[in-house]
């Protein structure tokens, strides 16, 4: 069985582009959840219900009945961040990007920066930031998210972070030349 090192190692030869030691999967053993343990049982199979419902909607393509359900769910539980994320990827798709980040603010805040909404709402931002050219706030949710387990954040962070990518490169032109060795004039 490899060794932690061992694995950041081959990480490293395979995927050039990742920074030293980081394996990715490594600290995903549990699966990511919401602390729904406040939260009344009735009311929120109800609300869990409605959300599923509104993804439905959505992917069908009735953006209107989707945030319809969200907004819902939202009214019957106003305190738990599921339904915000929810509502904002269908804000986001009807273009309401103001509308959205608003609703991932909320989400963010609402699940106290931990679980599986928090985790894709940081994400969701931080897509939303990139592509606005706000690359420091970007940055900044995707190494959030990043800390709760998310690879592709961990693989936003490393293309926006400059110092990464040029250590990076530079190592890569070394396993490179390690590879495929010139031989020297004399």
């Amino acid at each position: 069985m490899a060794s932690t090192h061992d694995k950041a190692v081959l990480q490293t030869i395979f995927n050039p582009t990742s920074p030293f030691g980081d394996i990715p999967g490594l600290n995903q053993d549990e699966e990511l959840n919401d602390d729904d343990s406040g939260f009344d049982t009735e009311l929120l199979k109800q609300v869990k219900d409605l959300e599923l419902q509104g993804v439905s909607a959505a992917e069908a393509g009735d953006l209107q009945a989707a945030l319809q359900l969200f907004s819902q769910a939202i009214h019957i539980l106003p305190q738990r961040a599921s339904a915000y994320n929810n509502r904002a990827q269908a804000l986001r798709l009807r273009g309401d990007t103001a509308g959205a980040l608003e609703d991932l603010d909320r989400a963010i805040s609402l699940s106290g920066g931990a679980g599986r909404t928090a985790c894709q709402g940081l994400v969701q931002r931080g897509l939303l930031h990139r592509l606005a050219g706000k690359d420091d706030e970007a940055r900044a949710d995707f190494e959030k998210a990043t800390a709760l387990g998310s690879e592709f954040a961990r693989q936003q962070a490393v293309i926006l972070n400059p110092y990464a990518a040029l250590c990076n490169k530079m190592l890569s032109e070394v396993i490179n030349k390690m590879r495929d060795p010139v031989p020297e004039m004399l």
